[in-house]
C-alpha cells in the first residue's frame, strides 16, 4: 500500500520551507524517514514524539513548492547517514543562561532561561536573533528579548511585576530533530499587589523548523480576571517583542496594520510616570539603602535609563513600601486616564500608509485591533511580520531613535493587555517590506494536507 501526502496551497505564491505536518496509517518507529516528491526530490521527514492516534504516525517535513505538490513516504534514514543530514544545528551559546542556540538555516537565535535579576540582561526569551539571509542581528547586546509577556502583571495596578526579568523558566524539550525543535517554557510569576494575580503560572511553546522564514509560539497562563486601566481583563496578556539598533539607529522605522492603521500617537502614561519619578526622588520620606541608591542614579533624570523609572515603583524591587507604591501609582493612573482620552490632544488617525513612529510624540503609537501587523525598515526593506490566530484588541508600538529601542506589544493605553491567552502567533522575518501583506496571508493560511492511499 502506497500512501501519498498531497499538499495544496489555497494562495498564490512560493512557499519556502513550509512546515507540513501529516499522518500516515501505520505505526512507524524510526525517528527519521525519507519522502520523495513527484519530481523525484528527497524530503526529510521527522517523526513526532507526540502521537495522537493509535495505528497512525505523525511526521513533519519542510517543503518548498508553489501551487501544489505531493510526497510519498519511502524508507527510514539509515543510522550511518544521520550525522551528515542537513538540518537544524545547535551552536555554542553566548549568554550565561543560554538554554539552546540554534542555526535553523533561516535564523541564528539564542533562547535563554533568565536569571530573575530584575534587569534587561536577565530576561528569558530569545535574547539574540540574527537573520542568516542578510546577516543582520536584531538583538546584539543580549539586554532585550523577543517573546516576553508582561500585562496584566507589569501594570501600575499590580506594582509593575515584570515576568521576563523577575522569573527563571524551566525549559522542556518536546521535539528535537533536524526538521523541528519544539520547546516549552514553564514559569511562575512573582506576586505583586493584586490578590487575584498571585500564584499564577504560565507555559510558552516555541517551534522552530528547518529553513523556515518564520517561527511559532503560544502562551498559556493560569486563568485570571482583574481590572486594568478601568477595564475588566479576563485571560488577556501583553506579549512584547523588543529590538535594538543602537543609539540613533532603528532596526525598524515604520509600522502598518493589514487593511490600514487606526492609531493614537503619544504615551501620556509614560510622561506621568516620569513626572512621578521626579516627585518621588524629591519628596519621598522613604529611608532605606536601596532608595538612596535609586535616588543617586536618578539625580540626572533626563539621562537616566528608562528601566529605572518603572523599577522605582516595582513591588518586586522593594525600593518603596507597598502603600507608597499604591498611592503614587494610583495618582499616575488617574492622570493618565484623563490625558489618554482628551479629544483635542489625542485624536484618532486613520491611514492606509505606513506610520513613521519615531516622528510622533514619545515615539509611540497605540494602534487598534489587528491580527496581521508589520514593522519594517524603509531603506533596507527588512521586516518583521506578526500574525495572531485571534486579533489583539490594541498594540503599543515604540520606535525610539534616541536609544535605538523598538517594541511590538499587544497592549493598549496604560499597559492594558489585549491579546487573548492561547492564541497562536507566527512571526516572520526577511527582506520583504514590499510584500509583507502576502507574507502575512501565508502565515494566516497554511497549505491543506490530505492523505491518499493506493494499493
Amino acid at each position: 500500500m502506497t500512501q501519498i501526502i498531497r499538499i495544496s496551497d489555497p494562495l498564490a505564491g512560493q512557499r519556502r520551507n513550509e512546515p507540513i505536518t501529516f499522518s500516515v496509517d501505520a505505526d512507524l518507529d524510526a525517528p527519521l524517514w525519507w519522502a520523495r516528491t513527484e519530481a523525484g526530490e528527497r524530503v526529510l521527514c521527522q517523526r513526532l514524539n507526540v502521537q495522537d492516534e493509535p495505528g497512525r504516525t505523525r511526521f513533519i517535513a519542510c517543503v518548498s513548492f508553489e501551487g501544489s505538490t505531493a510526497l510519498t513516504l519511502e524508507t527510514p534514514v539509515e543510522a550511518e547517514d544521520v550525522a551528515t543530514l542537513a538540518g537544524i544545528r545547535e551552536l555554542k551559546g553566548r549568554e550565561p543562561d543560554c538554554f539552546v542556540r540554534l542555526d535553523t538555516q533561516a535564523f541564528d537565535l539564542e533562547m535563554c532561561s533568565g536569571t530573575a535579576g530584575g534587569l534587561g540582561s536577565s530576561k528569558w526569551g530569545l535574547r539574540h536573533f540574527r537573520s542568516l539571509g542578510d546577516g543582520f542581528e536584531l538583538l546584539p547586546s543580549g539586554n532585550n528579548a523577543i517573546g516576553g509577556f508582561y500585562g496584566p502583571f507589569f501594570t501600575p495596578e499590580n506594582g509593575l511585576i515584570n515576568p521576563p526579568e523577575h522569573t527563571v523558566v524551566r525549559i522542556e524539550t518536546i521535539e528535537h530533530g533536524p526538521v523541528l525543535h519544539h520547546y516549552r517554557m514553564h514559569g511562575t510569576i512573582p506576586d505583586g499587589l493584586l490578590d487575584e494575580l498571585k500564584g499564577k503560572s504560565f507555559a510558552i511553546d516555541w517551534r522552530f523548523t528547518y529553513g523556515t522564514p518564520f517561527f511559532q509560539r503560544r502562551y498559556v497562563v493560569d486563568d485570571f480576571q482583574t481590572v486594568i486601566n478601568g477595564r475588566s481583563v479576563t485571560n488577556k496578556i501583553t506579549v512584547g517583542d523588543e529590538f535594538e539598533g543602537g543609539v540613533g539607529e532603528l532596526v525598524f522605522d515604520r509600522f502598518a496594520a493589514y487593511g490600514g492603521t487606526r492609531y493614537r500617537s503619544g504615551d501620556p502614561y509614560a510622561g506621568e510616570l516620569v513626572a512621578m519619578v521626579a516627585d518621588t526622588v524629591a519628596h519621598s520620606q522613604n529611608q532605606n539603602p536601596k532608595f538612596d541608591e535609586f535616588r543617586t542614579q536618578l539625580s540626572d533624570i533626563e539621562s537616566a535609563h528608562w528601566d529605572l523609572y518603572w523599577r522605582l515603583f516595582c513591588a518586586w524591587e522593594k525600593v518603596l513600601g507597598e502603600d507608597e507604591i499604591r498611592e503614587r501609582l494610583a495618582r499616575v493612573r488617574a492622570a493618565s486616564h484623563v490625558l489618554a482620552d482628551l479629544p483635542d490632544q489625542r485624536p484618532w488617525t486613520l491611514t492606509d500608509k505606513p506610520v513613521d513612529v519615531s516622528a510622533v510624540p514619545h515615539e509611540t503609537i497605540f494602534p487598534g485591533p489587528a491580527s496581521k501587523t508589520v514593522e519594517y525598515h524603509e531603506a533596507s526593506g527588512r521586516a518583521m511580520v506578526w500574525w495572531t490566530s485571534a486579533p489583539s484588541g490594541a498594540f503599543q508600538i515604540v520606535q525610539r531613535r534616541q536609544s535605538g529601542w523598538v517594541n511590538w506589544g499587544s497592549n493598549g493605553e496604560n499597559e492594558c493587555p489585549e491579546l487573548p491567552v492561547g492564541v497562536d502567533i507566527k512571526t516572520a522575518y526577511g527582506r520583504f517590506a514590499e510584500s509583507w501583506q502576502a507574507v502575512a496571508d501565508q502565515l494566516e493560511t497554511p497549505p491543506t494536507v490530505t492523505l491518499e492511499t493506493r494499493p
